[in-house]
Formats: C-alpha cells, sequence, structure tokens
C-alpha cells in the first residue's frame, strides 16, 4: 500500500495539472495566438540567405611515390632527384584560417559580382556594405550609434585603410566587411579522407555561388602557390647561374678556339702551356655549366612534383532554396516557448496564491 501511495499522488497531481490548464486554455492559447504573431513577424522580417557548397578532393598520394615515374625521365638526363620528394609544406588543418584570413578576404572587395535579377553589377565590397538587407529592428538598434558615427566623422576626418608590405590598415566600414565576411565564408577538411568543403552564404544565390567559385580557386592557388615557392626559388637562382655558366662556358670555348686557329704548327713550351690552360678553363666552365643544367632539369620536375592536384566533387551552383531563415522552426520555436511560459506563470501564480 505505502509503494502505490506516491505514483497514485503523483496521478492525481497530473491529472489535476491537466485540468488547471484546460480550465485556462483561453489564456494559453492567447499567450500562444501572440507567439504564432510574433514568430510570422519575425520570419519575414529576416532576409533571405542562400547557401553555396563546394567540394573538393586533394592528391592524396605519397610523394616518393609521385616522383619514381619523374625520377626515370630525370636518369635518362643523368639527373638523381632521389631527394625531392618532401612532405606538404601547410597542412590541410591550416585551410580554415587561410580562407578567414584578412589578406585572403581583402583580395575579393575589387572583384566584379551580378546579382540574379541582373539589375546590379557592383564590386563585392560595395555589395557587402551597401546592398545587405537586415531586420527591421536592427535599423532601429543602429540608429543612435549611425548617428556618433556620422558625428564624430563630420569632426574628424575618417582614416583611409592602407595596405602596406607587412601592415595592413582597416577602415570601421573595412572591418565591419570583413568580419560579416568571416561569418558568411566557412572552409572545413575532413581529417578521414581529406575532402575540403567550403561554404558560402549570401543573400543572392548566383552572388553565392560566384563568391564559392572565386574562394575556391583562390585557396588552391594559393596552396599551389605555398608549396611551390622554394622550388620556384630555387629555380630563379639556378636559372640565372645556369645562364651565366653558360655564357663562361661559351668564351672559353671561342678563347679556345681562337687561340688554335691563330697557333697553327707552333710547337713550343709557351704554346703549350697556353694550351693546357685554356683547355683547362674551358674543362671547368663545361663542368660548372653541366652541372647547373643538372639542376635547373631537377628543378623544373621539382616544381611540377611539388603543384597539387585537386579533384572538384561538387562544384558551385546557384542555390534553388534558401538556407535560411527557417521559418517553420522559428514558429514552432516561438509557440513552444510561449506555452512553457505560461504554464510556468498559472504555476507559480498558483503557488502564491495557495500562500
Amino acid at each position: 500500500m505505502t509503494t502505490n501511495q506516491p505514483i497514485q499522488e503523483q496521478e492525481i497531481d497530473l491529472i489535476e495539472l491537466a485540468k488547471k490548464f484546460w480550465s485556462e486554455r483561453r489564456f494559453i492559447l492567447k499567450i500562444c495566438g501572440i507567439a504564432v504573431l510574433a514568430a510570422l513577424i519575425v520570419a519575414f522580417s529576416l532576409p533571405k540567405e542562400y547557401a553555396t557548397t563546394v567540394k573538393l578532393a586533394p592528391e592524396l598520394a605519397d610523394a616518393s611515390k609521385r616522383m619514381s615515374g619523374l625520377s626515370g625521365l630525370a636518369a635518362m638526363a643523368g639527373v638523381n632527384i632521389g631527394s625531392a620528394a618532401t612532405a606538404d609544406a601547410i597542412s590541410p588543418d591550416l585551410y580554415p584560417d587561410v580562407v578567414r584570413s584578412i589578406p585572403f578576404l581583402l583580395e575579393l572587395f575589387p572583384l566584379q559580382v551580378t546579382d540574379s535579377r541582373k539589375e546590379l553589377t557592383t564590386t563585392f565590397y560595395e555589395y557587402m556594405f551597401e546592398y545587405q538587407k537586415s531586420a527591421w529592428w536592427n535599423y532601429i538598434i543602429k540608429a543612435p550609434f549611425e548617428l556618433l558615427k556620422w558625428i564624430k566623422g563630420f569632426l574628424t576626418e575618417e582614416e583611409q585603410g592602407t595596405s602596406e608590405s607587412d601592415i595592413i590598415r582597416l577602415t570601421e566600414d573595412e572591418e565591419k566587411v570583413i568580419e560579416k565576411l568571416q561569418e558568411r565564408i566557412s572552409v572545413s577538411v575532413d581529417k578521414k579522407t581529406f575532402v575540403i568543403t567550403a561554404s558560402v552564404e549570401m543573400q543572392d544565390p548566383v552572388i553565392s555561388a560566384q563568391i564559392a567559385k572565386i574562394i575556391v580557386e583562390r585557396l588552391q592557388n594559393y596552396i599551389t602557390s605555398y608549396r611551390t615557392q622554394k622550388a620556384k626559388q630555387d629555380y630563379d637562382f639556378t636559372e640565372k647561374a645556369y645562364t651565366d655558366a653558360k655564357e663562361t662556358y661559351y668564351k672559353a670555348q671561342e678563347s679556345y678556339a681562337k687561340f688554335e686557329d691563330g697557333n697553327k704548327n707552333i710547337i713550343s713550351a709557351t704554346y703549350r702551356t697556353e694550351q693546357i690552360r685554356l683547355q683547362n678553363e674551358m674543362s671547368l666552365a663545361f663542368g660548372v655549366y653541366n652541372t647547373l643544367a643538372q639542376q635547373l632539369e631537377q628543378n623544373k620536375l621539382r616544381i611540377q612534383e611539388q603543384t597539387p592536384v585537386y579533384t572538384v566533387i561538387e562544384p558551385a551552383a546557384v542555390p534553388l532554396k534558401k538556407s535560411s531563415p527557417r521559418r517553420a522552426l522559428i514558429l514552432v520555436g516561438f509557440v513552444f516557448l510561449a506555452f512553457c511560459g505560461a504554464a510556468g506563470y498559472l504555476l507559480v501564480k498558483d503557488a502564491f496564491v495557495k500562500k
């Protein structure tokens, strides 16, 4: 009997609670109705957003295996590139930070974009700064701050943003656009498959697809440039040294040929000494020239080997459906919170009345 009594009391309490809510159903329905109206206002006040997703599959082959074919060709030319295979220069975990970095985003500012209706063609910076829609309450909240900003700009001259070699200076407007882009652009890397997923969310579907495509291309160029930078520097240095060595060798060869042509049928110790000296200079110049020629071919192959290859799994496509706002979810959330608030109010009200 004692064990069943708490269960019976609990059932009685739940029944009483249900009866209480039913007796106050008009109040609860009124609160939920207000919540529905508020949810509709909020849902239809938020601007539509469109998301574009692009997926890339990077090259996963081992560097030593990728170089096996090239090393065979190099061996035919007498070039040894067995030590040319190196690890990847930049980790895929850094790709999101690269895309969110200020220098990377600043390169997007001068791009020309066109909306889906083909009524607007402007720079991406102007689009993000002047043509972004907001909910009506944002204008009310921002009004005092915009007034203060206008007064500050009237009293003091705004400092222009400049970009120097290693110093970046942004205006307040540029900084706001950068912050918006950092929220709207995201890149993630699957640690198992190393598939790169880039996502861009914009208020226009065509601009969303345009920016997603450009970001992927810029990211590929950035990674390629980063990985091949050292190899290209080595190639440029070797090419200059090769050109100088080639000119030196040709001059030494010409000097030897002129000496032989001008001293035919002459036999003397002085002649032999000069002949040996010119031969040695020509041989030395040829040795340097030949070594640099092999090194130049090696650097060419190294650039090719370190250039990454990407396969586009999912290209940038113009989204047909909006990604936000999710009006049904907003409606359900408002009604649920309103019901919980009304029920809580009734319970607290009854507790104070009983006391």
